[in-house]
């Protein structure tokens, strides 16, 4: 299948580089080919790609092998920490289930059991969510756990509204300190024209009309059919 174009759009006091395409609204708003939305990195959203990490807030359920009292449920307190019985305070958040099962075994190995085997499970998440907002039949924040696509995302706020906008649904997304937007046609999607963009926690989706995609009116009209992605990268 053949690659999407991106248009990357940067809105800053930037020289021009060679190459690049000015989209002709500012000198400062220049145009680069890329294959897609930059994902955010671990760091931006203390979670890799595709793997769980804990945050603050999150509830776990904690069970040491053979010994009951030691198991329980937790939730994780503001500042990412947990209090855990004969181990102390444990910083977990940006962690993920497995890791702090290991510090944990860490804590209880030799002085209180001899071999432990701890197992961390996520019973509710507040901190991993990708946000929901526009016309939708129930906006809000959707935990994300695993693989989540923009189609999913929607689908998850109970869909697009009947008179919803879809030839501009809008992604917000820190990456590496910066901010991005990325401008994606939902009917285009649907129909195959490029594929179903994957999602992150920390992300803000905007379906159909709303003040904030107001903000990028004149960069929709200046611009072909959204056919492609649109993504720009904000100061």
């Amino acid at each position: 299948m053949k690659m999407p174009l991106v248009l990357l759009i940067l809105i800053a006091s930037l020289s021009a580089c060679a190459g690049n395409k000015t989209l002709g609204l500012s000198p400062d708003v220049n145009v680069i080919e890329t294959g897609a939305l930059p994902e955010p990195t671990r760091s931006d959203l203390l979670s890799e790609t595709r793997t769980y990490l804990i945050g603050p807030f999150d509830k776990l359920k904690i069970d040491v092998f053979g010994v009951e009292e030691l198991s329980r449920e937790v939730q994780i307190d503001g500042s990412g920490d947990l209090s855990f019985p004969l181990v102390g305070v444990v910083q977990a958040s940006g962690l993920t289930p497995g890791e702090l099962a290991i510090k944990i075994e860490d804590g209880l190995r030799g002085r209180y059991v001899r071999n432990p085997d701890v197992t961390v499970n996520l019973e509710e998440t507040v901190s991993q969510v990708v946000t929901v907002d526009g016309q939708v039949d129930k906006p809000g924040s959707y935990p994300v756990i695993g693989k989540m696509t923009l189609m999913r995302a929607i689908a998850n706020a109970g869909g697009a509204s009947e008179f919803a906008k879809l030839d501009d649904v809008i992604i917000f997304r820190n990456v590496n300190g910066q901010q991005l937007v990325g401008i994606y046609n939902l009917k285009a999607i649907r129909r195959g024209n490029y594929g179903d963009p994957n999602v992150f926690a920390n992300d803000v989706i905007i379906v159909g009309d709303s003040s904030t995609r107001r903000l990028f009116k004149d960069i929709i009209q200046a611009a072909p059919l959204i056919t492609t992605p649109i993504v720009l990268l904000l100061r």
